[in-house]
């Protein structure tokens, strides 16, 4: 029996990808991924992820990643009812890893309010019959899953990690973040606009624009 894991990482962030993860182990060894002490990302320290993702990558048969863009999420989020059209988009690509690796049971954590209508729309982007377990923080139930969020947050970090190297620190990419927002009134201040590694669409984002175009129109 094939298994595998679908997660994703940086989904609230304002700032760059959206990464969804996933990986195919045989169900014998799922629990080696236990033995592992693999658990949901947000629970473990960067270096302790990275050393899991490695260590992980040994172990599963495969993995696969698909990085959303913020212009393919600005695209979706502004031309519909948002966190629907979001979930539809997410589910796509949790469809493209699936169907990259192939399982004959894969546990996915679950972008939309309603499980079952994510699984749903995962189904429908699918080529093949298989079995999909679509569920709230699967990641926490399921160490498969606990597994993909790991290489999903990796994958992730390299990314922010490109951007501070070349634009600064930036923050963690998230709005609660007060760097992230700094980083965001400095590019408005100097450009009069966000880079593209920015997601326009988001509510922090768009208040902290118009707030800069209304000071702007005053000092004319």
């Amino acid at each position: 029996m094939l298994v595998a894991g679908v997660d994703d990482a940086g989904r609230g962030s304002v700032v760059g990808p959206l990464v969804i993860a996933g990986i195919l182990i045989e169900e014998k060894d799922l629990s080696k991924l236990i033995q592992l002490g693999v658990k949901d990302s947000k629970l473990l320290s960067p270096s302790r992820r990275e050393n899991l993702a490695f260590e992980i990558k040994k172990l599963a048969l495969k993995y696969a990643v698909v990085k959303l863009s913020p212009a393919e999420i600005d695209k979706v989020v502004e031309t519909g009812r948002k966190l629907h059209r979001l979930n539809r988009l997410e589910a796509q690509a949790m469809a493209k890893v699936i169907e990259q690796l192939k399982p004959d049971i894969v546990y996915v954590d679950a972008s939309d309010v309603l499980e079952e209508r994510f699984k749903q729309h995962i189904l429908e982007n699918l080529s093949f019959k298989v079995e999909v377990i679509s569920e709230h923080k699967a990641d926490r139930k399921y160490s498969v899953v606990s597994a993909a969020s790991i290489i999903a947050k990796v994958e992730r970090d390299k990314e922010i990690e490109e951007l501070k190297a070349k634009y600064g620190d930036l923050g963690c990419g998230y709005p609660t973040d007060p760097k992230t927002l700094r980083f965001l009134q400095q590019c408005l201040e100097r450009l009069g606009k966000y880079p593209d590694f920015v997601r326009k669409s988001w509510k922090p984002a768009k208040k902290l624009k118009m707030e800069n175009d209304s000071r702007q129109k005053k000092l004319l």
